[in-house]
This record gives structure tokens, C-alpha cells and sequence, in this order.
């Protein structure tokens, strides 16, 4: 290579080397927005599930179907014969002759559909999921290390309809006339479980990988902590809130801020062994239901405040939204042992656990990854 006087000026058609790309950008970007639409159409769905299966409950339905038939359960009674069959199955098991004695088989219909509207939801979101998954795989359109989050997602979704009728069985003898609320608690749990990685993943699809790299520099770690700690507490008061449903406790001990009248439930230790009262006692699953969510205010009102230090207005806001919604939540669940839970109040204070739980986790999402904030506004 010729030398080159020191002062010679560099011509502008010097060819220069060519950038190239960083790791974190070598790898397959894939359709993170058509997969962010796909995911935000299963969480519509899996919502739509929760409040069904909250409605199924709340109705008395659950034990309408007593088989489990994945493909051929899709399709119900056509005709008179098929619903005298399928009405005699509901016969035999404990609910019918204890609960619906004098049942009528336009009565059965009734729950039956809700029941199967129930399930067929579940079949309709592995569909969903399914056809994504094949289709995102089959033209490689997965970004890189997403496979297994998106394929993860699918084998919760088949573990859920097993323990879902799991959960059934547990009502079909025995003396049942409803669900075991343990197998209840499970079912519902996994639900939002399932619920909260949809919602996380899609947070996170919503950002390039360098955008993400980047913001998680400025993450606030306390915060985000703080927060974690927040969303498990929630999750807690959610499972003890399938466990006052399993056993029809919020009806039993009205009123508010006693129970009944009374501060702490007298009935509270009357079964035994002493462990049993924590998950089957009426009285005692209640009030613990209820410190809990006294727990979950205060929490949240300390997290609140810790968030109102952050330099960033899009984090601040979403912890202003969370805490609001952690006050109509409380405000809902009074009402519901105010007026011994009602399928409307019972239903919406349902939601109000999904829609509450959500914005935690979107709040934690920008602890972690906040929006950058510029003279000209918030920036990624």
C-alpha cells in the first residue's frame, strides 16, 4: 500500500468499511409485531376463559358434563334422545339428587351450555394457539430464543384442560356437590399464570432486542423488586380467592368490616385436624382472604410511593393506574360480602383480580425497561 503524505486530504469517494451489526442484532428478528398480535389475541381470550369459568362456577354448572370428551365433547345434544342421555349421566352424581332434585331437562340445558360454552372456549384457544405456533414456526418467522417461550405456552395451555378436568372429576362422587376447592385453586391459578407470561411476552415483543438492552440500563431495580414481591403477594390473595369460591365462603359471612357480626370468626378452628380450617373452614378462609387484600392495598400504596420517585412519567403513570385499581378492587370485594357475592359483583370483582394483576405486571415491566425521557417526551 502506497504511503500517503500526513496533510493529503481524504477524498469523500474513499471507500470506507462497511458497518456491521452488533450480536444482540445478528440473529433472525422474526415477526415480533405479528406475534405480539397473536399473543394479545390469546390474553383476549384466556380473559374471556377466566370470567366463563368464574360464571360456570358462580351458576352451578361445572358438573353439568360429566365426561371429558376432547373432540367429540365439541358438539352438543341435538336432538331429545341425546339430552334425556346426557341428562340421566347428571343424574347419578351427588350435585343432582342433593342440590337439583326436582330438575327439569330444559333446566339442565341450561347449565349444561354454560359448561360446554366453557370448554369450548378452551378448545378454541388451543386452536388459536396452535395454528400461531405451526404457522410462525413452519415459515421461521420465530425470533431467535423465542421458540421455547411460545412452545412453553402451549404445553401450559394442555396441561390447563387436563387439570381442568381433573378438577371436575373431583365433584362427580364422593358425596361432592361442587368442585374441591384445592383443585379449584390450581385450575385458576395456572389461569393467570398463563395469563401473565402471555402479557410479559408481549410486553416484551413490543421492543427490539437493542431497544430492551438498552432500556434495562436505566431499569430500576428496587422498583422492579419491590414490585415482584407485589405481583406474588397478589397472585397469593387470587388463590385464596379460588379457595373462598370452591367453598361458597364469600356468601356465608356478610357485612363489612366484621363478619357476620363478629371481628374474627368463632368457628374459625372447628375443624380437624387444626390445618384444614386455613383451606376449608369458611369463616377462617374469608377472613384470611380478606388480611390478605388489606396486605395487597398497603403494599401497593408503599410501592406507589416508591414509584413516585422515578425520573421516568411513563413509569409513574403506570403505578398511578395500578394503585387505582388496587382501590376499586377493594371497593368491589366489600361490596361482594356486603351483598353475599352476587353473580354480577361476584363476576366483576373476577375481572377487576385479572385487570388488577395485569397492570402489576405492566407496572414491573417498566421498572424494568423504562421508556427513555427527552426534552421532546418519552422515547424507547
Amino acid at each position: 500500500m502506497a504511503k500517503r503524505p500526513v496533510f493529503q486530504e481524504v477524498s469523500d469517494a474513499t471507500p470506507q468499511p462497511a458497518a456491521t451489526a452488533g450480536m444482540i442484532d445478528s440473529g433472525p428478528v422474526g415477526a415480533r409485531g405479528a406475534i405480539r398480535v397473536w399473543l394479545i389475541v390469546l390474553f383476549v381470550l384466556v380473559v374471556a376463559m377466566i370470567a366463563l369459568g368464574g360464571a360456570t362456577r358462580l351458576t352451578g354448572s361445572g358438573l353439568s358434563i360429566t365426561e371429558w370428551k376432547p373432540v367429540t365433547g365439541a358438539i352438543p345434544p341435538m336432538d331429545p334422545a341425546a339430552w334425556d342421555a346426557e341428562f340421566a349421566k347428571y343424574q347419578q352424581i351427588p350435585q343432582f339428587s342433593e342440590v337439583n332434585p326436582t330438575m327439569t331437562v330444559d333446566e339442565f340445558k341450561w347449565i349444561y351450555y354454560w359448561e360446554w360454552s366453557h370448554r369450548l372456549l378452551g378448545r378454541l384457544i388451543g386452536l388459536v394457539w396452535a395454528v400461531g405456533f405451526v404457522g410462525f414456526a413452519a415459515t421461521r418467522r420465530i425470533p431467535t430464543g423465542w421458540t421455547p417461550r411460545l412452545l412453553g405456552l402451549g404445553l401450559l395451555g394442555g396441561a390447563q384442560g387436563a387439570i381442568g378436568w381433573w378438577m371436575v372429576s373431583s365433584g362427580l362422587g364422593n358425596d361432592m356437590i361442587r368442585v374441591a376447592s384445592y383443585r379449584l385453586a390450581i385450575h385458576l391459578g395456572l389461569a393467570f399464570a398463563i395469563l401473565g407470561l402471555i402479557a410479559w411476552y408481549a410486553l416484551l415483543l413490543g421492543w427490539t432486542e437493542a431497544q430492551l438492552l438498552r432500556a434495562r440500563r436505566a431499569g430500576e431495580g428496587k422498583l422492579f423488586r419491590m414490585t415482584t414481591g407485589l405481583m406474588h403477594l397478589a397472585f397469593v390473595q387470587i388463590l385464596y380467592g379460588a379457595l373462598v369460591a370452591g367453598i361458597d365462603a364469600g356468601r356465608q359471612f356478610t357485612g363489612w368490616p366484621q363478619m357476620g357480626g363478629e371481628w374474627f370468626p368463632a368457628t374459625a378452628f372447628d375443624l380437624t385436624p387444626i390445618w384444614h380450617n386455613f383451606f376449608e373452614n369458611a369463616g377462617l378462609v374469608q377472613f384470611i382472604h380478606r388480611m390478605i387484600g388489606y396486605l395487597v392495598a398497603i403494599f401497593a400504596v408503599v410501592v406507589w410511593l416508591r414509584a413516585r420517585r422515578s425520573p421516568h412519567a411513563v413509569t409513574r403513570g403506570a403505578y398511578s393506574l395500578m394503585l387505582a385499581m388496587v382501590a376499586l378492587q377493594v371497593v368491589l370485594g366489600i361490596m361482594n360480602v356486603v351483598h353475599a357475592s352476587p353473580l354480577h359483583l361476584a363476576l366483576t370483582h373476577q375481572v377487576g383480580a385479572v385487570a388488577l394483576f395485569t397492570l402489576i405486571i405492566r407496572a414491573r415491566f417498566n421498572a424494568c425497561y423504562p421508556y427513555e425521557t427527552s426534552v421532546r417526551g418519552t422515547i424507547r
